[in-house]
């Protein structure tokens, strides 16, 4: 919904990520773009975006879009939503999305260093506080290995997550981007990210978990995959 734009540009993604995909910067196009994934066979999407300079991704501005793309069309639709309030995530709601998707940072370093955004953990807390509250379902994201490939600050997301109660927990992993500032940092090992798998399930006994698909390919994949099971 931002086109290629982001006023962030993360040290891991640097907004290549939106250059994968499809653009629709107005309500309008959104739901044009909508119908025609429908009528090429598509049975949901889900709608993203670059962040503005607060780390919010402006979703709630296409409520209506969404709103008809769910009534019209059918399409099971999930939407990013980065750092977000409760007036949103209660606009949100209205609108019949399927889920909302957060990253959820547990580390104020990793935040400024790598998200280069001026805010603490406790913003991550009211954001998943908010979601709560409103009642929407949402799934937060904790990316393995964020802080330049090591471990810090996943085992307190859990945690924080922990407070409330999301639909389900999605674990990804720093993987590096060719034309980003961390290209050549390298990922955190499959064994590292099946630990923080294994302290999601320990602290989530009974909720979904899965292994989402930004992460590491290859080999490095495979491997991860077992470790995962």
């Amino acid at each position: 919904v931002t086109g290629k734009g982001c006023a962030l540009k993360c040290k891991h993604c640097g907004g290549k990520v939106l250059e994968t995909m499809h653009s629709a910067v107005t309500p309008e196009e959104l739901y044009h773009l909508c119908l025609r994934l429908k009528r090429e066979g598509a049975r949901g999407c889900l709608i993203s975006g670059g962040c503005l300079p607060d780390g919010s991704v402006p979703v709630d501005e296409f409520a209506e879009a969404i709103k008809r793309i769910k009534s019209e069309l059918g399409l099971t639709v999930f939407v990013h939503v980065g750092i977000t309030t409760l007036e949103k995530t209660k606009r949100l709601k209205e609108t019949g999305v399927d889920a909302a998707l957060i990253d959820i940072i547990g580390d104020d370093e990793t935040i400024r260093e790598i998200y280069k955004l001026d805010i603490s953990v406790k913003a991550y807390d009211v954001s998943l506080a908010a979601l709560n509250q409103s009642s929407v379902a949402f799934v937060p994201h904790v990316i393995a290995g964020l802080h330049y490939g090591k471990l810090k600050g996943e085992l307190k997301a859990l945690k924080m997550i922990s407070k409330y109660n999301p639909s389900a927990l999605v674990i990804i992993a720093f993987m590096p981007i060719r034309g980003t500032e961390m290209a050549d940092v390298k990922p955190p090992e499959p064994v590292e990210i099946a630990r923080v798998i294994a302290a999601a399930r320990l602290i989530f006994p009974n909720k979904p978990l899965v292994l989402g698909c930004m992460r590491p390919k290859g080999i490095h994949r495979a491997e991860t995959d077992i470790l995962a099971l």
